[in-house]
């Protein structure tokens, strides 16, 4: 019944533009090229840098903290535990390159431990490394059981999540429950306690990880922890505006920046807001997300500008500028349902990439560089990847072919890829992160692959903030593993019925409108030129007024029910998932 409604309503959308259509053979063409970058980057690493932790491209070796020139911040993600390759695992397994992803499991298993004394980003620890251990543990069982291969595998990788854990819980030793933004591996907090302050996404982006790290293990300390995080956060919201900060003393609990924004600083605590519901199963954290983005979409998005207000002064602007981590965000919209925005915003970012090849760091709002930096970020991509499976509409494929010529240009070395210093000069630096490999080639490779050429059944996990893969079975036991994964996922979700849950409508995301207007293109039609019109290739430089940009009030809500894969149920609420 489903695939003839689906059929229906891709009839009642109408056919794509002709001049957006890709053909088989050049998405599948496109698809092998994704996968050649990945490999480049990633024989690259492995031949010229492992057991490092990063490549450094231009001079072709590794990078190993305390043996190159600190870089301040930035290196707190090194911990000289073979980080690029804990990190990649998982983009292996969905590659399917069953050969390499067992070849670096045992790599891993062999040569990789925690007991250095090294102070690390709790936060970048616990998404990449953490994150990749606890996916790569999954994956490998369920290769175990579907493809009959890894007999061997006796759970190693989870054994090393749990002393990792155990290695970040002194973090979480604070007044408020609120982790330190650092710790020591070996010695905890010692000559660390002076440190008072973390960013909101840094105390905010712990509870996927963690939890799965409790329900994998059945120690569940790491969970609690989280928890108990998360519920200090959302106390420390205003209550007026119901915005968070950016910055936090983490003793106090008072807040030390009250900007307030989707991007740096703040932007996957709102992400895993929604996906501690989608993941776990517990309602609270869907109500929270519905309060912040209803907050978000009052006072921060502005057309389909996303503009940093005070929280305290939602009415006031804090900056002009713009940066380009919250690109992530329309892909988070079209997860809650919200189509509209989505699209709206990612045009403009797409716009802004196509004015200055690249995304830059950060712009202004007359579409400006203000960071000139382009680190070979992945969020424009993970947005791009999430439109399409939403709408379909092969102007994403278009978008993604563009991005992928982009990184060939301008990123492609000899060795690997190397982030691009300005994108006015199109200069390199000598840098690619552990994300290049974990996401931003993963949601290329993703965005052109068909359901057929993976050997994941994707509709079973959900994508943590470094696109690491967790089983959505996670949400109906304890202790999970990779045997509950339901083979038989539905492919289609039907419409589902409004509802409301402590005290909030949740209406909104859950009911789908007519389908005769769906189709992207009506949405962008409004918004093109606009970055050129705004950001002419001349001096004179005419300010942006975000009025210029306001879009009618007919949003376009839960187009993605239709599309999404797989619904899980809680009591008689249901969320969509992908």
């Amino acid at each position: 019944m489903w695939p003839l409604l689906l059929l229906g309503l891709l009839a009642l959308i109408g056919p794509r533009p002709a001049a957006f259509a890709m053909d088989a053979l050049e998405r599948s063409q496109l698809r092998e090229e994704a996968r050649d970058m990945f490999y480049h980057a990633y024989r690259a690493y492995m031949e010229n840098a492992y057991p490092a932790d990063e490549l450094m491209p231009l001079s072709c070796k590794g990078r190993v903290r305390g043996q190159e020139p600190s870089r301040g911040d930035i290196d707190d993600s090194l911990g000289n535990f073979s980080l690029t390759l804990v990190d990649t695992l998982d983009t292996l397994a969905v590659l399917g390159d069953f050969e390499e992803f067992e070849h670096g499991v045992k790599l891993v298993i062999r040569d990789v431990t925690f007991d250095t004394d090294l102070v690390v980003s709790v936060f970048e620890t616990n998404i990449r490394m953490l994150g990749g251990l606890l996916s790569a543990h999954i994956l490998a069982e369920y290769f175990q059981q579907r493809a009959g291969i890894m007999s061997w595998y006796r759970g190693e990788l989870l054994s090393m999540a749990k002393d990792l854990g155990f290695r970040l819980l002194p973090a979480f030793n604070t007044t408020t429950g609120i982790p330190h933004g650092r710790v020591n591996l070996r010695h905890g907090m010692r000559s660390l306690e002076n440190l008072r302050e973390t960013c909101t996404a840094c105390a905010g982006t712990m509870v996927l990880e963690m939890a799965a790290l409790s329900r994998l293990s059945g120690e569940p300390v790491f969970e609690e922890k989280a928890h108990r995080a998360m519920d200090v956060l959302w106390q420390m919201r205003h209550r007026s505006s119901d915005l968070m900060g950016t910055v936090l003393n983490i003793h106090s609990g008072d807040w030390v920046r009250r900007d307030s924004g989707v991007g740096a600083g703040i932007d996957s605590y709102y992400e895993y807001c929604l996906k501690a519901y989608i993941l776990l199963g517990e309602e609270k954290y869907l109500g929270r997300f519905n309060r912040h983005y209803d907050a978000v979409m009052k006072y921060i998005s502005q057309g389909p500008l996303l503009l940093d207000v005070l929280m305290h002064r939602p009415h006031t602007n804090s900056r002009n500028f713009m940066d380009a981590l919250l690109a992530f965000w329309p892909g988070l919209q079209v997860l809650k349902g919200d189509i509209r925005p989505a699209v709206e915003t990612h045009e403009m970012l797409y716009q802004v990439i196509q004015r200055h090849n690249l995304l830059p760091e950060a712009f202004t709002t007359d579409f400006q560089v203000h960071w000139g930096q382009h680190p070979l970020r992945p969020e424009f991509l993970e947005s791009t990847y999430f439109l399409y499976r939403a709408t379909q509409d092969p102007y994403y494929l278009q978008v993604g072919k563009h991005a992928l010529q982009a990184l060939q240009k301008y990123a492609r070395v000899p060795c690997g890829y190397a982030a691009v210093k300005d994108v006015r000069t199109a200069a390199h630096e000598d840098r690619m992160d552990s994300f290049v490999l974990a996401e931003t080639f993963k949601y290329l490779f993703l965005l052109f692959a068909e359901p057929a050429d993976l050997v994941l059944d994707l509709d079973e996990f959900i994508f943590t903030t470094e696109a690491h893969l967790l089983p959505l079975s996670l949400s109906t036991s304890g202790n999970a593993s990779a045997a509950q994964l339901n083979p038989s996922a539905l492919k289609v979700a039907p419409p589902i019925e409004p509802t409301a849950q402590n005290g909030h409508d949740l209406d909104e995301p859950r009911t789908c409108p007519s389908t005769l207007h769906l189709f992207p293109e009506s949405v962008r039609r409004p918004l093109k030129n606009m970055v050129n019109g705004m950001c002419p290739r001349r001096s004179h430089r005419r300010k942006l007024h975000a009025v210029q940009f306001q879009v009618s009030s007919f949003y376009l809500k839960c187009v993605a029910c239709y599309f999404f894969q797989v619904t899980r149920k809680t009591d008689n609420l249901k969320v969509l998932t992908v």
